[in-house]
């Protein structure tokens, strides 16, 4: 299981004084606003960033960190992505599941069939997600609907779904 998640990326810096506009990946921007701390993907290491400010504007987020208080101190973080640790990430409610959880699930059809690998999630595609599976070398996307997708088991690393008419036609 991962322990980190995704929650944004640094898109751009935002004026003179180290704030930094971030594009996030999370499902609720809203979350900004609560959090204390973030963990940025340098490449080389994680960074710790402790959140001062969270302000939104438009479809971004904007970010002051506690020491970093120049334009000059926070460029070369542009295009980084900052992240969450288990701990820090939204509480789910019952039956709900981190999508980065599924990523490389095996996914069964409902009469116990091996069908492929779970290799991505497609998300803001309209009014569903969308796994995406590796099945006999090609890529099946399966709507994440109750018709299609029975049972989602993250502990067993398990999808079990019903291959509706029509998701296997070329």
């Amino acid at each position: 299981m991962e322990d980190k998640f995704r929650v944004g990326v640094i898109a751009n810096t935002h004026g003179l004084r180290g704030e930094v506009k971030v594009f996030p990946t999370t499902e609720d921007p809203e979350r900004f606003r609560t959090l204390k701390e973030v963990l940025l993907d340098t490449g080389r290491e994680w960074l710790p960033l402790e959140v001062k400010s969270v302000r939104f504007f438009k479809n971004m987020v904007i970010v002051k960190f506690k020491g970093y208080d120049s334009i000059n101190e926070i460029e070369q973080y542009k295009g980084k992505d900052l992240y969450v640790t288990r701990e820090n990430a939204i509480p789910l409610e019952e039956g709900e599941y981190y999508l980065a959880d599924v990523i490389g699930a095996e996914v069964f059809t409902e009469d116990g069939g091996i069908f492929g690998e779970l290799t991505d999630v497609l998300t803001g595609n309209g009014a569903n997600n969308v796994f995406v599976v590796q099945h006999e070398g090609k890529e099946v996307l399966l709507p994440v609907i109750p018709d299609c997708v029975k049972n989602v088991d993250v502990e067993q690393g398990k999808v079990t779904v019903h291959i509706m008419k029509g998701l296997l036609d070329e």
